[in-house]
């Protein structure tokens, strides 16, 4: 996977100001010029760019260290929110794997995304469960994202048959596609340590505990993690679509590197 090295706080000003400026500004020791393209380009939505201030693009991609021509597997990408970043930080030498189980297709009235016809051509859809990335080759993958969603593996939607995918398949896949040294980044909602994992159906949180047990078992090592997303006044037990707590719950950041 390709690193960055530049960090340029006047660079970003520059950018901003001859961009379409985020909601979110960012602390400018924490955001490199790439991060600032890919967060600041006119193909960004206004209601995208309202919820950078919760999101943190920024920081997030610095985060993940995913760089221009990079690859990269958005599982559960959802109406694309990062699918745009994503798209602008790796470039058009780079590639994005744009995932979603068939059952996500009802949330926007059937077929692809509506973002997926503007999206540029190094953009692929992937319609799948979390446990089959057959379209994906094997050690093909710098970085693979799951933003805000590994608890899914344990929630079944109204009248699905059962689960979107089986835990121990969905993380063999995950370690099948990445590069040796590539890296999984896991962005969830938390649950109180030594909950079990049927919150993840239940409230739509988890105890990142369960996701570190599962990472290690396939060959991933947790190698770093940020509390940028932790918010002390949530106790992490209320369901995340309620509106006391919705957008403001206490999430957990980290990152895993394939050996």
């Amino acid at each position: 996977m390709k690193k960055l090295t530049l960090l340029a706080s006047a660079a970003l000003l520059t950018i901003a100001a001859c961009a379409h400026t985020p909601a979110e500004t960012a602390p400018a020791e924490t955001v490199d010029v790439s991060s600032a393209i890919a967060i600041s380009t006119e193909n960004r939505s206004e209601e995208d760019l309202a919820k950078d201030a919760a999101r943190k693009p920024a920081q997030t991609l610095v985060f993940t260290g995913i760089a221009a021509g990079d690859t990269v597997l958005e599982v559960e990408a959802g109406g694309g929110y990062f699918t745009t970043i994503l798209s602008n930080a790796v470039g058009p030498d780079g590639t994005v794997y744009m995932q979603n189980p068939a059952g996500f297709d009802a949330f926007w009235g059937g077929g692809d995304p509506p973002r997926l016809a503007s999206l540029p051509d190094h953009v692929t859809y992937v319609r799948s469960n979390f446990d089959d990335f057959s379209a994906v080759a094997d050690a093909s993958v710098d970085v693979v994202t799951w933003m805000q969603g590994p608890h899914e593996i344990w929630y079944t939607p109204d009248g699905a048959p059962g689960p979107l995918g089986d835990k121990e398949t969905t993380f063999s896949e995950i370690a099948r596609v990445l590069k040796p040294g590539g890296v999984f980044i896991a962005l969830d909602h938390a649950a109180p340590t030594g909950s079990p994992e049927s919150t993840g159906g239940d409230t739509h949180r988890i105890d990142p505990n369960h996701i570190d047990k599962l990472a290690a078992s396939k060959g991933l090592t947790k190698t770093d993690s940020s509390d940028m997303f932790a918010n002390p006044d949530d106790d992490m037990t209320t369901n995340v679509f309620d509106p006391a707590i919705r957008g403001k719950t206490s999430q957990f950041l980290i990152k895993y590197t394939k050996s």
